[in-house]
């Protein structure tokens, strides 16, 4: 037991030197050795040295069998001997085997190394001696009847040897053969389902595996035959394999098409398409299938069943449906005779042929003359000689058509009259049927209705706003023809200053924002919510004339103090000066005689591409998808800061920041819009204090969701999630989740999640404008830096030298949002020397809004708008 192996001292010599012979014993630090345990399987025990040392505690390193213990459960524990603690210690290491295995097993030292010297102590061994142990044992399976088999069982010790013996049923068999690593019982057939198990027996005990089940189950069935066989019918008939003491319940038979000729492999698993299965009695053995296609190749198998279980599937069987004769005889037979000829036409049979066609056979007879049979082949036509010298009294033609199974049915005989001349009345020169007729009356009326019902409704148009824009093309451009019908000025009032009602001081500041209405003409309708429409007009100036996007309310103004707030609103925004804030054009009113306050009409510039949202959309879900630069969303991003900012400098809370109310103007750079007056007048109660509105709870800050308290860093808050909604390219935040539910959802830390390719520099600025409290979010100004900069950062993006911006919106679409004060230029025709020339007015895509077009080739085209957007704030706010 003292003795070390010669496999340790060579491990030791990477510990350091060996102490010289004669040595040791006088500066062995070891005052106690591992001992020895001996256990069965799963044993708890601990190994333990201890050593004295008159310098700092070494650590003290495990051996087995002469290797080194990496990640050992090991404790070692420093006692001072001295007072002081600083000169002996006792050191004690102990060793823990939570469960003893047979890899546990060995010689085991510690090992120190102290002065440059490496000491052992005296080994002690661990071995394992128990019940024996499965390696394998006997598994549940399936076996047909009377079929050989074999089972597998393994155990082992120590202590060795491990003999095993089987048991049937609880009953032992008779000793096995040998013994080895892979003890296996051959079984050669059972008749009946029965259990399985072994026993391990060696010197400590005997140890039972568990109990496998085997299900004997039928035979698979063998000689699949065809009896008989029909058109529609087949006969199958086959030997049933045996079944034990369990008799046989049912088959069950399939039956599949080949699948146009292409037959079943033998062997394979499974159809190419669902089979038709049917259950048979048994016996007898037998089965006819019905309802099958005539002259068709199927594939058809089957297995029986007893109490136990199925059987194996037979292999698939090739069977084909004979021909059969048609089942109808040839449609539309005619007979008429000119002279001495008869010309007989027919048409294919109705009713399915049952087979391949291969001809016609014709028949006719008069009155005391034989039948005449012909076989005409597969004509439609036959012409009959006649005789001329005298008539053939009740004439009667028939025919049949006939496969290679037989003739079909033969049609009525058609009589034939006896020749006599007769003069053939003219074709008339009408002969449409009676209900073509009135199907033509009906549609010219609807369309005589829809037509009336369109002229009354542009009628009410025009009286209401006077006569729109009329699309009629001179040299290649939209030309507005605009004339104020009388109408127009009876229905409205002029709202001067002076009846307004308002303050001196006010009345003065508004003299450069009111503009005269009867210089107003309204056009298409570019978008209508439930608060107001956007609608394409001009602006008549003295020196020329402006596009613009007028705004009509819809939410009248109840109180001179409304109407007030509106009108100081209105003189803050005439003053904006920033390229990425909408700029105001100026208000005129409209109203009755009888309406207390007018109602407010805002114009605003014209924005040719739009609003951002619908841009990114179709950028990513059009026909044909263009690819959207990193660069490009970036800078989208910092206009919109820019923007923030510069409202943000000007008290102004936005409170409404979105992707669909930011615009695209002519230079692809982004003017936020949809601010100031969106407070009251233009949203009605959808910010209004104290009241339940509508509201676009998405992008709304959580405390402004929670007390309705809009600052400038709930606007932060709102331009992360735009910025969330650039980087998605247009996808609504918070994918799955209510509205009623963001609320909970916010409160309960959850955010916006980092889209897909997103900068994490980017991604992180979003987070920082989710700050639960406010003063944590970031400013305008340091989103706007931080946005420069890393546009900066990022590399050119590898674009076309030029990328024209063609809008194809020409019939009138209601396509812009509400919130848009913009929308779709007319076509223009390309100039032949453009290097986009290649896109002429015939080769527009109907459904596109857009087209990127670089200088070299024709771009892709992003889709139109499918319908009216809602207007903002309904889109996730209902």
């Amino acid at each position: 037991m003292g003795r070390v192996p010669l496999a340790l001292w060579l491990a030791l010599c990477c510990w350091g030197c060996v102490v010289p012979k004669g040595s040791q014993a006088e500066v062995d630090p070891f005052v106690g050795s591992p001992g020895n345990i001996t256990g069965a399987r799963g044993l708890t025990g601990a190994l333990q040295c201890e050593l004295l040392v008159r310098e700092d505690p070494p650590e003290v390193t495990w051996l087995r069998d002469g290797q080194v213990l990496d990640l050992v459960d090991s404790t070692q524990i420093q006692v001072p001997l001295d007072e002081d603690g600083e000169d002996d210690w006792k050191v004690i290491s102990q060793l823990r085997i939570s469960s003893l295995q047979l890899s546990d097993t060995g010689w085991y030292q510690c090992a120190v190394v102290l002065g440059g010297r490496t000491f052992v102590s005296q080994p002690g061994f661990v071995g394992l001696e128990g019940l024996p142990y499965f390696l394998e044992e006997p598994e549940d399976r399936t076996v047909a009847a009377n079929t050989p088999f074999n089972l597998s069982c393994r155990a082992q010790g120590p202590p060795e040897p491990v003999d095993l013996l089987w048991l049937q049923d609880a009953v032992p068999l008779a000793p096995a053969t040998g013994h080895g690593p892979h003890h296996i019982l051959h079984v050669p057939g059972l008749n009946k389902t029965s259990s399985f198990s072994c026993e391990a027996h060696n010197a400590k005990g005997i140890t039972t595996s568990r109990t496998a089940t085997i299900t004997v189950l039928p035979q698979r069935p063998r000689d699949l035959h065809l009896v008989s066989s029909r058109p529609t019918e087949l006969e199958v008939a086959w030997t049933p394999g045996l079944s034990g003491v369990y008799p046989l319940t049912h088959c069950t038979l399939q039956a599949v098409l080949s699948d146009d000729g292409v037959g079943i492999r033998l062997g394979e698993p499974d159809p190419p398409e669902e089979p038709l299965t049917l259950k048979a009695s048994v016996p007898p053995h037998q089965l006819r299938l019905g309802s099958l296609r005539p002259h068709t190749p199927y594939h058809i198998r089957v297995e029986c069943a007893s109490s136990q279980g199925p059987s194996s599937w037979t292999h698939w069987l090739p069977v084909e449906t004979p021909e059969g004769v048609p089942l109808g005889p040839p449609a539309n037979v005619s007979a008429v005779r000119n002279g001495s000829q008869a010309l007989v036409r027919w048409q294919e049979p109705m009713a399915p042929l049952q087979g391949t066609l291969l001809g016609y056979r014709l028949a006719y007879r008069g009155q005391d003359t034989p039948e005449v049979l012909m076989d005409v082949g597969l004509k439609q036509e036959v012409t009959l000689e006649l005789r001329e010298d005298r008539t053939v009294p009740n004439l009667t033609v028939c025919v049949a058509a006939y496969t290679a199974s037989g003739d079909g049915p033969w049609s009525l005989p058609v009589p034939l009259e006896p020749w006599r001349p007769v003069s053939e009345p003219p074709a008339p020169a009408f002969s449409w049927p009676w209900w073509y007729v009135l199907l033509g009356a009906v549609v010219a009326a609807a369309c005589v209705f829809i037509l009336t019902l369109f002229l009354v409704h542009r009628r009410k148009k025009e009286t209401r706003y006077g006569e729109v824009f009329e699309p009629t093309v001179e040299r290649g451009e939209l030309v507005v023809r605009y004339r104020v019908r009388k109408s127009y000025s009876r229905r409205t009032t002029e709202a001067t200053l002076n009846s307004l009602g308002i303050s001196e001081e006010l009345k003065e500041k508004l003299r450069d924002v009111m503009v005269d209405r009867h210089k107003v003409a309204l056009g298409k309708t570019l978008g209508e919510g439930e608060f107001g429409a956007v609608v394409e007009g001009q602006l008549n100036q003295d020196d020329s004339i402006l596009k613009v996007a007028v705004k009509t309310m819809k939410i009248a103004i109840c109180t001179r103090s409304e109407l007030e707030d509106f009108l100081s609103e209105a003189v803050c925004m005439k003053e904006f000066d920033h390229p990425n804030v909408m700029r105001l054009i100026g208000v005129c009113f409209q109203g009755s005689e009888r309406e207390g306050f007018p109602a407010p009409v805002v114009i605003l510039p014209f924005m040719k591409h739009g609003d951002l949202h619908s841009f990114l959309l179709y950028s990513r879900l059009g026909d044909q998808p263009v690819f959207l630069p990193t660069q490009m969303l970036v800078k989208f991003m910092a206009d919109i800061a820019s923007g923030m900012e510069y409202l943000s400098t000007k008290r102004f809370i936005h409170r409404d920041l979105a992707a669909r109310n930011c615009m695209l103007n002519e230079n692809m750079s982004v003017c936020v819009a949809d601010f100031g007056l969106s407070k009251k007048i233009y949203n009605g109660d959808y910010y209004r204090q104290g009241r339940i509105a509508k509201m676009p709870v998405k992008w709304i800050a959580i405390e402004s969701l929670a007390d309705r308290v809009y600052t400038s860093k709930s606007d932060v808050w709102s331009f992360g999630v735009t910025m969330w909604e650039i980087a998605t390219r247009g996808q609504t935040p918070y994918p799955g989740v209510e509205n009623s539910e963001i609320y909970d959802y916010l409160r309960q830390g959850n955010r916006l999640k980092q889209p897909v390719d997103c900068l994490d520099g980017l991604y992180a600025l979003m987070s920082r404008c989710w700050e639960l409290n406010p003063q944590d979010r970031p400013s305008f100004a340091e989103l706007r830096e931080d946005l420069e900069n890393t546009l900066k950062a990022l590399p050119p993006a590898q674009e076309p030298d030029e990328i024209l911006y063609v809008n194809m919106d020409e019939g009138g679409s209601q396509a812009e949002p509400l919130g848009a004060a913009g929308g779709a230029d007319p076509p223009t025709q390309p100039d032949p020397k453009d290097s986009c020339s290649c896109l002429t007015a015939a080769e527009v895509h109907p459904a596109g809004r857009y087209v990127l077009c670089p200088s070299t080739a024709p771009g892709p085209t992003l889709p139109a708008d499918r319908g009216s957007p809602a207007p903002p704030g309904q889109e996730d706010g209902a």
